[in-house]
């Protein structure tokens, strides 16, 4: 199914304002992810607009750095000798599983 310039371009624009996903789009318009993504690069350039960050879809995320300067000591202050030893066991654990 071919759509028209304004049609392609009302496609774009509602996939460039997170009113619908491409994939959504996809189904709905009965075209491929790929051409989805075409119309919303076409709709960014006609209207000068800049890419759109990939991160937006991250926005709930919470980033956790993996290597702290100074390390929070105070979540051990108040465990017991028993609470502290599981605590780094499971520590010892992770480490394991990411190397």
């Amino acid at each position: 199914m071919g759509y028209t310039r304004e049609e392609r371009l009302d496609i774009g624009k509602q996939i460039y304002n997170n009113e619908i996903n491409k994939s959504d789009a996809a189904i709905k318009y009965r075209i491929s992810e790929g051409t989805a993504r075409d119309y919303m690069r076409l709709y960014r350039d006609v209207n000068g607009l800049p890419p759109k960050n990939r991160i937006q879809k991250d926005e709930n995320t919470v980033k956790i750095s993996a290597h702290s300067s100074e390390p929070d000591l105070s979540e051990y202050e108040s465990m017991t000798k028993e609470e502290l030893v599981k605590s780094r066991i499971r520590e010892a654990r992770l480490k394991k599983d990411t190397k």
